[in-house]
């Protein structure tokens, strides 16, 4: 590509924008002046140790968790000068999916997926039922999933109908924690693929945070590194796994990141991946 190509190429939008971002539980500061940006249309992968603040991170942009310094942009808007009334408007543009599902175990399916729509719309109750059976149908869930309860669901129909309930809203970006954590192998790969259909389908950002080196590797545009509080690395999965950097190396030359290079390299040289 020539210097006048690069020239042109238009500047990806951003949704999401933190800088500086520093959080702390009493002594513990978690985020030590962290700066990302969430580009409008990419899946971002956000990894890093177990309790480094992947969570955290998200939580805080969400506005569940406090920061003690920092700014924090949605959609060109500095969160901390916002109206009230805006800043609801401007969260109904996003959808969560939480680790755990986070559904309402009292309530069915249906009900779960209804609960946005029942917040922050003026609709009838037949409009809402018929929008709710579409996005079970959008994540791939049987039509009689809707009058059960979380507890008779297994572990990858919680995620999916929390995954329906993120969409209740036709949200611009999702925000995904650890989407594929408790699942099987075949269960995971399967909800990776959806992910990366609705992305495709229905044009959503995605911030996914993840430990899933599967996931990365079948679904994100770009990946970033949490460690000590900040982003230690960020770019193409290709970019991270040329890095030098310690972390980075030990997580992606590992044991696990030895098999997702093989597969890498398997699948370009044309061969089947190594199980």
């Amino acid at each position: 590509m020539n210097a006048a190509s690069e020239t042109t190429r238009p500047i990806p939008e951003v949704l999401i924008s933190v800088r500086g971002l520093i959080v702390e539980f009493g002594a513990h500061r978690v985020m030590n002046g962290l700066d990302l940006d969430i580009y409008r249309g990419e899946v971002l992968g956000f990894v890093g140790g177990s309790g480094q603040g992947k969570s955290v991170l998200m939580r805080t942009i969400l506005g569940l968790v406090q920061k003690r310094e920092g700014a924090i942009r949605l959609f060109g808007h500095d969160r901390d000068g916002l109206p009230p009334l805006e800043l609801r408007r401007l969260e109904q543009r996003w959808g969560v999916l939480f680790q755990n599902g986070a559904l309402f175990s009292s309530l069915t399916v249906k009900q779960n997926i209804q609960m946005p729509m029942r917040e922050s719309r003026d609709l009838s109750q037949r409009f809402m039922d018929d929008l709710a059976m579409l996005k079970l149908k959008l994540v791939g869930l049987p039509p009689d999933s809707a009058e059960k309860l979380p507890s008779e669901l297994s572990g990858g129909m919680i995620k999916r109908a929390a995954l329906a309930r993120a969409l209740a809203l036709d949200p611009e970006l999702v925000f995904l924690d650890e989407p594929t954590s408790g699942l099987d192998p075949i269960g995971a790969a399967d909800f990776d693929e959806l992910i990366a259909t609705l992305q495709k389908t229905l044009g959503l950002t995605v911030f996914m945070v993840t430990h899933d080196l599967d996931s990365l590797y079948s679904v994100c545009d770009r990946v970033a590194a949490l460690a000590e509080g900040k982003v230690i690395g960020e770019g193409s999965l290709e970019d991270l796994l040329a890095s030098d950097q310690p972390w980075l190396r030990a997580y992606f030359h590992g044991t696990r990141g030895s098999r997702l290079i093989g597969a890498r390299k398997g699948k370009t040289d044309g061969q089947a991946p190594p199980q």
